[in-house]
């Protein structure tokens, strides 16, 4: 089973740029996309391999969003995390399978002087209870832009970036949570080394130079680390300033 996720920085703006090309290419079992900015009614698009098609869209128009295509039908579909003061953003997507949960999450940016951080670190600690709570069911797999670079190796310049939005000591520990709460980094567990990036700023040709972050994640409890084959980032794949990752659970 293959999954992939992709913040797509707008889904009208990615498919003038080769975005059905490479989906069709990949061939994902399911697909997860964030920041999807748009309503269903204002996309043409048709991805006819996937006949489950499950949208989380913001209440203000061009704005976050989430959006999950799948070849197989969940058993059931959960919209947000079920806390009203988070609602409203699009920003939670979770399909229930046989076998375990995917939640699909577009994580709130800290935003420039950090004025969102008190919201984002209650939001960080609030969704890892959800997924606790799912985990009581059944496993749980968690994917997206997770808006944080973990450690020093997941960006390019760690020391200029200390204590920014998406590196603040605050944010790394957010998802230190999660490992410690018994998640795994699905991509760490097969690439130990620096220099992947999943994000690249549009300034400077930083990605052309390979100046980025690694801020798209699959998370996965640890149950199901037997069931992972394989980890990736899709660096190649342009039309956002973020890239596609991936798993293949057996």
């Amino acid at each position: 089973m293959k999954l992939i996720s992709w913040n797509v920085n707008g889904i009208r703006a990615v498919l003038g740029k080769g975005f059905l090309d490479y989906v069709n290419r990949e061939d994902p079992d399911v697909l997860c996309l964030q920041e999807t900015r748009a309503h269903p009614d204002q996309v043409d698009l048709a991805l006819e391999q996937f006949p489950h098609h499950y949208w989380n869209s913001a209440d203000k128009k061009g704005y976050s969003g989430t959006a999950v295509f799948s070849k197989k039908e969940p058993l059931a579909l959960t919209r947000e995390i079920g806390i009203e003061e988070h609602a409203g953003e699009g920003r939670v997507l979770a399909l229930e399978f046989s076998d375990f949960f995917l939640v699909n999450v577009y994580t709130p940016n800290a935003q420039n002087e950090l004025t969102r951080l008190d919201y984002r670190m209650e939001w960080d600690r609030d969704f890892l209870k959800y997924l606790k709570k799912l985990e009581t069911k059944k496993p749980v797999v968690f994917c997206g832009d997770l808006n944080v670079a973990h450690k020093e190796i997941d960006l390019k310049n760690p020391q200029a970036n200390r204590g920014n939005a998406g590196f603040t000591d605050e944010e790394r520990e957010g998802f230190s949570n999660y490992i410690k709460a018994g998640f795994l980094d699905a991509f760490r567990e097969f690439h130990e080394g620096p220099g992947h990036y999943t994000w690249w700023s549009y300034r400077f040709n930083a990605r052309a130079r390979n100046i980025g972050w690694r801020i798209d994640y699959f998370c996965l409890s640890a149950s199901l680390r037997p069931r992972l084959k394989d980890a990736f980032i899709r660096s190649e794949v342009t039309g956002s300033d973020h890239c596609p990752v991936g798993i293949i659970l057996e």
